[in-house]
């Protein structure tokens, strides 16, 4: 099942030049895991609530393929050129197939809660 791994950054420019470094060499630490952008720093339209950054969304095959991203050398390296200058939160998550159904999952959820 296809995974994401999603970025809220709140940078503060001017960007540092490590930022851009990070930015080239990020692709290839995706690579070898089937990573790609979904979209890359674009300021979201927010309707709820607050947030004043930008949004970084990357897709992977799966949930291991992410993690294992997030966890190999070559990205743990560059990790400090975005992280000690642009606060960020940054999670993985899988998502759901085509025949995924919120009125069956609120039901499930429902009928659990009960007991």
């Amino acid at each position: 099942m296809t995974a994401y791994a999603i970025g809220l950054l709140t940078p503060q420019p001017p960007l540092h030049d490590e930022v851009f470094v990070y930015m080239e060499r990020i692709q290839a630490t995706m690579d070898p895991f089937g990573g790609r952008f979904i979209t890359h720093g674009k300021t979201p339209e927010v309707h709820e609530g607050e947030f004043g950054g930008a949004v970084v969304i990357l897709e992977f095959p799966d949930i291991d393929k992410a993690r294992a991203w997030y966890d190999s050398p070559a990205y743990k390296e560059i990790i400090p050129l975005r992280a000690d200058h642009i606060p960020s939160v940054i999670m993985l998550v899988d998502g759901v197939g085509a025949d995924h159904d919120a009125a069956a999952l609120a039901a499930g959820l429902r009928a659990a809660q009960r007991g």
